[in-house]
């Protein structure tokens, strides 16, 4: 992981407004989230099951996530990289997976990847962030 110095880091918005421009930047809201808390991905770079991504986790400060027009605080943003399972799932809970359809996705091998070249994700992390605060700089405070 790599953390980034970013100007939107402690600033506030709100949801429903910033999700809208995040989603314009190829950032998704991710799904996996707690009503007081959630991030927002950017894919910035895909091969062979290994991602690199850019997270902006933000908190809520006021109302729930559910609601567009909750106030959240952005935190700090990152850059992670997650490498994929493409083999067959054999842990204890596959049997339940493969009889039932719970569970679609497998837990990646490495939740966390060593990250090769870090200047160069740090600096497109970096970037990114920058693109869009300038896209919600007047949104925010």
């Amino acid at each position: 992981m790599i953390a980034l110095d970013s100007v939107i880091d402690g600033k506030k918005a709100n949801f429903g407004a910033v999700r809208d421009v995040f989603d314009s930047h190829g950032c998704s809201f991710c799904s996996n989230f707690e009503y007081d808390q959630g991030k927002f991905d950017a894919v910035l770079w895909r091969e062979n099951g290994e991602t690199i991504y850019l997270r902006v986790p933000f908190f809520v400060v006021d109302g729930m996530l559910d609601h567009a027009s909750a106030q959240i605080q952005f935190g700090t943003p990152y850059i992670i990289k997650h490498i994929v399972n493409f083999g067959l799932d054999y842990d204890q809970n596959s049997f339940i997976t493969g009889t039932t359809g719970l569970d679609q996705f497998q837990t990646p091998l490495d939740k966390d990847g060593q990250i090769s070249d870090k200047s160069r994700w740090e600096q497109a992390g970096v970037e990114t962030v920058e693109r869009i605060y300038n896209s919600i700089k007047e949104l925010v405070s």
